[in-house]
């Protein structure tokens, strides 16, 4: 028979692996990064009526209950992801050196977009497409995404202060940020062309629209 004290020390070995592992503790941003990670990933993949709260849960390895204390519903989780794959696309768009020729300047930020686009094109979709509709919110952060590439494109313009307000202007290049919406998301989906094509295109284009509502002066430039 072996010493009691060596039974007693097997016994709790066995006890103790039968316990359930404690879920590991994370900080409060920690942990929301993790679960917008999560939700990125799922609403990417799936739509949003298919991703199930449940299933994120389990994934993040919490309680639902605990998920709902960072994000109360579905929607502000969606909500939360969407805002930050917007943020992402912007900085990335905007963060171009200023001392380039407006041209450049041009392809340069349409270079950012569509590599951006490339490395997080599901994301990019999920984002423009907007998964639930008609929500106001969703839309305002759709919205966001234009009024800051806009008012960056303005500022950063060579003619700025003489189109400042100009409303042919303003539609024109509104217009402009709307069809590289649509085609890029197109192309996301169905890459027709390279993305080389597809800068120069959209490069060609934006130059054409400016030489219609732009002073006379600089349709020479």
């Amino acid at each position: 028979m072996p010493p009691r004290r060596a039974v007693r020390r097997v016994v709790a070995r066995i006890r103790s692996a039968a316990k359930p592992k404690r879920r590991v503790r994370l900080e409060n941003d920690q942990r929301r990064a993790q679960l917008l990670a999560l939700a990125r990933a799922a609403f990417s993949d799936r739509a949003y009526d298919d991703v199930s709260i449940d299933d994120l849960a389990r994934e993040a390895k919490i309680s639902k209950g605990l998920l709902y204390h960072y994000f109360p519903t579905k929607r502000d989780l969606y909500v939360a992801g969407l805002s930050e794959i917007a943020g992402e696309l912007v900085t990335a768009v905007t963060s171009i050196p200023a001392d380039l020729a407006p041209i450049d300047r041009a392809r340069a930020g349409l270079d950012a977009y569509l590599d951006h686009i490339t490395r997080h094109r599901g994301a990019f979709i999920s984002l423009m497409r907007g998964g639930i509709g008609s929500d106001p919110e969703v839309a305002e952060v759709i919205e966001g995404v234009r009024r800051r590439m806009f008012d960056t494109f303005l500022k950063d313009s060579p003619f700025a202060p003489l189109v400042a307000g100009d409303p042919k202007f303003e539609t024109a290049v509104r217009g402009w940020i709307g069809f590289v919406e649509f085609t890029t998301i197109d192309w996301a989906v169905n890459p027709r062309l390279s993305r080389v094509e597809l800068r120069d295109l959209l490069t060609t284009i934006l130059f054409q629209v400016l030489i219609v509502v732009t002073p006379p002066v600089f349709r020479t430039q």
